[in-house]
Parts: C-alpha cells; sequence; structure tokens
C-alpha cells in the first residue's frame, strides 16, 4: 500500500471559516486521516510540505464544453442564437487529433486554476464517434483530471428548432442551411449505446454520460431514447434547459407549457439529471426539480456575456434543488477558471436586489463549487477533504499577493482569489501540478499544436465563417425580437429601453 502525508499546511474549514493546521495521511489515493500536526504516519510514508500552503477540495467544473478551447475569445458580442449559428464555423470539421487537443488545452487551464474535475458536454457533428470520445477521455486521462464525458446531441438543427426561424430566413439561406442537419435520431442513439457499453476508462476517474443538448432541438422520441440509454446503462443525463429567454418563449410556443414541465412529462427528470444554466426557470419548475433531486449547473458568467439574464440561485437553494457550478465553455465564457465562476455567482446575486439577506453567502458558493458539483457529476467521494474521500487537494501559496493578510479564508477563496495562487494540485493523492507547472505536460508543444490547428481550421471553415456572416443580421433580429414577447417571469439585469 502507498502512504502519503501530508504535513505543515492549513486546511479549509467551511463551517468555522478558519484554516488550522493540519496533517492529512492519504493511503493509495484516498484520505484516510486528518490530524494535528506530526500525525502518524507508516514508516517510509511520502511526505509533502505544505507550509505556508492553504489547502482546500478540488474545485468541480459542472459544465464545460471541451470543443471550445480552440475558439477561446472569438465572439464578444454574441447572444446564445448567434453562438449557436456561429458552431460550424468556430467549431466544425475537427479531426480527431484536434478533439484531443482542445480538451488538453482546457484540462490543462482546469487543473492550473484548482479545478480537479469537470462535466464535458463534448460536440462532434452530425453524431458522436467512438473515436471522438475516446480522443477526449484521453486528454483528460493524460493531464490526470477526473471527468464525465457526454456527448452533445441532436436530431434537429438549431434553425428548425426555433420556432418561424426557418421561415424568416431568404430561400437561399434556407437551401444552405439544410446541410446543417443533425443525424436521425436512430443512428445517433446506436453510436451512443455502442460507445458507453465499450467504455473502457476506470469510472472513477472519467466516465460517460448523455446530454441531449437543447430539448427544443430533439424530438420527444430522441429525449425518450437518450433517457432509457442513461437508466439502462446507470449514467447521467445532462442538458441546457431554461438557458435563454428565446428557448423559453419557444418552449411555450412548442410545448404548451415551460421546457422543465416537458421534460418532466417525458421522464428525464431525476437525481441523475443535471439542467445546464437555468436562468428562467420559474418556481414551479424549481420545485419540480427539487422533487425530483435533479440539480442546476449555474454559470454565471457565461449567463452574463450571452445576455442570458441572472439565475435566481437563491431561489434554487431555497427549494432544495442541489445547485452546482460551472464555467461554460471557452467560446461562450472564455476562460475555464472556477474561482472566477464562484466570485460572478457572488456579484450577480448581489445585483438582484438590495435585500441582502437574499445574496449568496461565500460558504453556499464553496459548496456548490465543491460538493454540489460533485453530486451533479454523480460522483460520491469528491467535494470534500474528509476521510475516505479521495485525495484531490488544491494548495494555494499563502506568500501570494492575495492571500497577505489572511482574514476570513472562505470569503477570500470566493471573492480574492482568481487562480494566481495554485501552487500545486493534487488528484487521486498523485500531484498533477507541482511548483505551479503541469507534470508531464508540455505547454510549449501544446501552444505550437494550437496554432498550427487554428490555422488549418480557418482555412477549412472559411465557408462556414461566410455562412455565419449571412445568418448573422437575421438570427440577430429575429431572436431579440422572440425574446421581447411576453413571458411570466423576468431574468434580465435591467428593464429594456
Amino acid at each position: 500500500m502507498a502512504f502519503t502525508v501530508v504535513r505543515g499546511g492549513r486546511l479549509l474549514d467551511l463551517e468555522a471559516r478558519g484554516a488550522p493546521h493540519r496533517d492529512i495521511l492519504i493511503e493509495d489515493g484516498v484520505i484516510r486521516e486528518i490530524g494535528a500536526p506530526d500525525l502518524a504516519a507508516p514508516e517510509g510514508a511520502n511526505v509533502i510540505d505544505a507550509s505556508a500552503k492553504l489547502m482546500h477540495p478540488g474545485l468541480i467544473n459542472g459544465h464545460t464544453h471541451s470543443h471550445g478551447n480552440l475558439a477561446k475569445g472569438t465572439g464578444g458580442r454574441w447572444t446564445l442564437e448567434l453562438l449557436l449559428t456561429a458552431g460550424p464555423w468556430i467549431s466544425g470539421n475537427r479531426q480527431t487529433d484536434e478533439k484531443y487537443l482542445s480538451t488538453v488545452i482546457g484540462a490543462c487551464e482546469m487543473v492550473l486554476k484548482g479545478c480537479t474535475a469537470c462535466y464535458d458536454l463534448m460536440a462532434e457533428f452530425p453524431t458522436p464517434s467512438i473515436e471522438g470520445l475516446e480522443a477526449v477521455a484521453k486528454a483528460y486521462d493524460d493531464v490526470g483530471m477526473r471527468a464525465v464525458v457526454a456527448p452533445m446531441v441532436a436530431d434537429t438543427s438549431f434553425f428548425e428548432a426555433i420556432p418561424g426561424l426557418m421561415d424568416a430566413l431568404p430561400a437561399p439561406l434556407q437551401k444552405e442551411v439544410e446541410r446543417l442537419r443533425m443525424a436521425p435520431h436512430d443512428v445517433t442513439l446506436e453510436n451512443m449505446t455502442s460507445i458507453f457499453k465499450g467504455w473502457s476508462m476506470d469510472r472513477e476517474r472519467i466516465r460517460p454520460a448523455a446530454a441531449p443538448t437543447i430539448p427544443l432541438h430533439c424530438s420527444d422520441d430522441f429525449m425518450t431514447g437518450c433517457r432509457d440509454i442513461a437508466r439502462e446503462l446507470g449514467l447521467g443525463l445532462h442538458s441546457h434547459v431554461a438557458e435563454s429567454r428565446v428557448q423559453s418563449v419557444s418552449a411555450i410556443k412548442r410545448y404548451g407549457k415551460t421546457m422543465t414541465a416537458h421534460i418532466e412529462d417525458l421522464g428525464l427528470l431525476g437525481p441523475d439529471f443535471v439542467v445546464a444554466h437555468g436562468v428562467w426557470l420559474d418556481d414551479d419548475d424549481i420545485k419540480r426539480l427539487a422533487d425530483h433531486g435533479a440539480s442546476v449547473s449555474h454559470n454565471p458568467g457565461s449567463n452574463a456575456l450571452l445576455g442570458n439574464g441572472i439565475a435566481f440561485a437563491r431561489r434554487m437553494l431555497e427549494l432544495g434543488v442541489n445547485l452546482a457550478i460551472g464555467t461554460d465553455g471557452a467560446s461562450c465564457c472564455d476562460n475555464q477558471n472556477m474561482y472566477e465562476s464562484m466570485r460572478m455567482a457572488s456579484y450577480v446575486s448581489h445585483v438582484r436586489g438590495p435585500e441582502w439577506q437574499n445574496w449568496l453567502e461565500p460558504q453556499e458558493i464553496l459548496r456548490a463549487a465543491t460538493e454540489g458539483s460533485a453530486r451533479a457529476l454523480g460522483f460520491d467521494r469528491l467535494g470534500l477533504i474528509e476521510p475516505g474521500y479521495h485525495a484531490d487537494i488544491v494548495f494555494l501559496d499563502l506568500m501570494s499577493i492575495n492571500w497577505i493578510p489572511v482574514n476570513d479564508p472562505v470569503n477570500q477563496l470566493v471573492h480574492t482569489e482568481d487562480g494566481s495562487s495554485v501552487d500545486s494540485v493534487m488528484i487521486g493523492g498523485k500531484m498533477v501540478v507541482q511548483g505551479r507547472k503541469l507534470v508531464g505536460i508540455d505547454l510549449t508543444q501544446i501552444a505550437a499544436q494550437a496554432e498550427a490547428a487554428c490555422e488549418r481550421l480557418a482555412r477549412v471553415n472559411a465557408p462556414n465563417k461566410a455562412l455565419y456572416e449571412r445568418l448573422e443580421s437575421v438570427v440577430g433580429s429575429y431572436c431579440p425580437g422572440l425574446a421581447r414577447q411576453p413571458y411570466h417571469v423576468d431574468r434580465f439585469g435591467a428593464a429594456p429601453h
């Protein structure tokens, strides 16, 4: 058996909002004992000196998209609907090695910024492939990170999903977007079943899930097909629900009820179901999710960048929903920094109004970014530094300017830390970041590969970019018009003018 003892560090105490000195004994990647300094350890145990370090549980990203990492910084004034229109341009024509590369870039950023696990909704067009999922899984494995890898699937294109949008396009553009149709749903369901049944990765580290991308983009038969596969194989389900007002208005038009009410009717809701965003959920929707034990990944940075509004996270907690926190993809949030997502979660809760008692507390936010996200991912021994839990530990340098002085470590972790203090990161008892450097990953090589990949993709996706430029004015006027139609809740940050 392999023993490691961590000595001299200060362990974050969420409840006491302190950080006493504690030693940690780890056996085969699992925390066995936590005690006062000079904790007894077996002879020959590996010793890690954590002096002047703050130890906190690895942050867990409740919602991201690995394919977005090669497209970071591409758009600054995109609504969600314009981002979806740009998808074939910024994410199209990826080769298998580029799917691996995009995932590695995101995984490296996450671990360098204190994140040890994520829920990745990766995309392939027109249907998921075994090669693509294996490449994504291998990237996480090579970095040493934990992940839930969920192919993001649909059987209806964006232009068919939004009521009236196809008719709003000029005839030549209608013809052009026909090539963006997804594969027939039976083909995609067969592919997913085959991929999931043949999964070879250690599920304690990297496991699959199903992600019918947005209910509007999926026929009911396809949604229930994803449900059946997930339930048969014991996998998670993850979908973008009530992310934008456009989606929510469109759901009423199509289903005669909210999107959440409709997917409840289809039998998708349960403890294995994760709502991405949930900005436009009403009280009845939130109660439905709570009643079924479902989770919501709160992605405040993406919600702000795409102009989708401010999710009512306080109400979700009040009504019993499991709250996770995520970054969303780098093409719609531009970084994979969970410290920033926590700070944004705090700030946007303040923007909701002056009733400060309703603002999210730092403890609630940190709990969501660790325990809440772990539950959303389906991992039952992550999110805490306690005996019996996996040794996923972040070591922050207390000599960093962010921690001079140390006052309230919980508050500072949420509001002051930006990732620059991360010295080392342990996952399953193994260091994947040490002395601010990745272990076993050459960033110089990755940078060169990324530059070459972006040059190739810009060339092959030039027709898709040209198509986006022709579609932008139509989508960019039609969808905001749809969003101005009446809806019974308002999650925007300011009144329209």
